[in-house]
């Protein structure tokens, strides 16, 4: 009886194998998995091609609001993920989330140095690019916020072309992030694949840097595939036989056939070459075309035209007004001895008009008033811009 309970080796053995066998069989006959997405070498070149076009019309966009030569090109196209890119960019940078609300279904994020984002704000504010101290505000954001606004508005026209179907946009708005010690902005996800189409941009030569466009894989697909169908469509028809059916009646014909041709057809060239100069003959001469010179614009109406488009684009953004009593130099042993009751001596008279600042520079005079228990000021004269510090 004992030796009937026991197991054989055999048997032990195929207790052993057998659940590992049918596990593996399972996983063999398994389906794939449906959520692995690739992203083939021909589509990064078409996202690429997207990217070229559209970006490109954005850098026109950005040159007329900076007043700048912008170059926004070289698009390289790789697969990455929030930790990757977490593990490379340790800066500061402005993200920018674009919502296509119409013609695509999805969203992306346009990526710049917080340094760009700078040089790009005092550029908008009539700066000339180097005003960058300080950290990163909301004077920044909302100035990057509207610029996006009107690249990708730009962009979006021109996607528009591509796809052959209208493309909107929702109104980007502008953030601050660190890809190192913020959650991932946009709702991406830490080990999501993203791709990643970064493009060189320079502007005058001020900025020689990168500017990155993020998108969910999916949403990349798209608008592969969109361009895709998009040239389908666009395909010319196929051109009907190179051979005119004369040329392959002559090609039928013997040597001696096609000689008599080829004289009668000469003969029928000349007997029509006469005609029409006959006709010409009977024709009466045109009168000679009236040619008047164009009338320009003066160059003042232009430069004023330019400048209040401009001024549009720009009537949200927040500036910082600063009123200046009057300013004085101290050597560092005076400061030092300053204490409470010490007199400054300012550069200004009793009297005379203060100083009204905009992002630091002067634009007007004024002098303080007491508007219940609060100062002001009141504006009594505004410096003309050619006098501007």
């Amino acid at each position: 009886m004992m030796s009937s309970d026991m197991l054989s080796q055999a048997e032990i053995d195929a207790l052993l194998n057998g659940p590992e066998d049918n596990e593996s069989n399972e996983d063999t006959n398994a389906a794939p998995n449906v959520e692995e997405i690739t992203f083939a070498p021909e589509e990064a070149d078409a996202l690429g091609e997207v990217g070229n076009i559209s970006m490109g019309t954005s850098a026109t966009t950005l040159s007329t609001l900076l007043g700048q030569k912008v170059l926004i090109t070289t698009p390289k196209v790789t697969v990455t993920s929030w930790r990757e890119l977490a593990n490379t960019h340790t800066i500061p940078y402005v993200a920018v989330r674009v919502e296509y609300t119409k013609g695509l279904e999805g969203s992306n994020l346009l990526i710049l140095k917080g340094e760009d984002a700078k040089v790009i704000t005092d550029l908008m504010m009539g700066g000339d690019g180097k005003n960058t101290e300080g950290e990163l505000n909301d004077l920044h954001l909302s100035a990057i916020g509207e610029a996006m606004n009107q690249m990708i508005g730009s962009a979006a026209t021109s996607m528009s072309s591509m796809f052959d179907k209208k493309i909107d946009i929702s109104p980007p708005k502008a953030v601050e992030i660190n890809f190192r010690s913020d959650e991932p902005f946009g709702g991406f996800d830490y080990d999501e694949k993203i791709v990643q189409v970064a493009f060189r941009m320079v502007v005058g030569e001020l900025i020689d840097s990168e500017i990155m466009q993020l998108l969910p894989l999916p949403f990349a697909k798209e608008l592969v595939n969109n361009l895709l169908q998009a040239e389908q469509t666009q395909q010319p028809a196929p051109q009907a036989s190179l051979t005119p059916p004369d040329q392959e009646e002559q090609e039928r014909q013997s040597p001696q056939q096609q000689s008599i041709t080829t004289d009668s057809a000469q003969q029928n060239m000349g007997e029509m070459a006469m005609a029409q100069k006959e006709s010409a003959k009977d024709k009466p001469i045109k009168e000679p075309i009236n040619v008047q010179p164009v009338q320009f614009q003066t160059f003042g109406e232009g430069v004023v035209s330019t400048e209040k488009e401009n001024i549009n684009l720009i009537m949200d953004v927040p500036l910082e007004v600063t009123v200046e009593l009057g300013k004085t130099q101290r050597l560092i042993r005076d400061i030092l001895e300053f204490a409470p009751g010490s007199i400054i001596e300012l550069d200004k008279l009793a009297g005379e008009p203060i100083d009204i600042l905009v992002n630091g520079k002067v634009i007007a005079k004024g002098e303080v008033v007491v508007i219940d228990e609060s100062f002001g000021v009141r504006i009594t004269d505004i410096v003309n811009p050619s006098r501007r510090i």
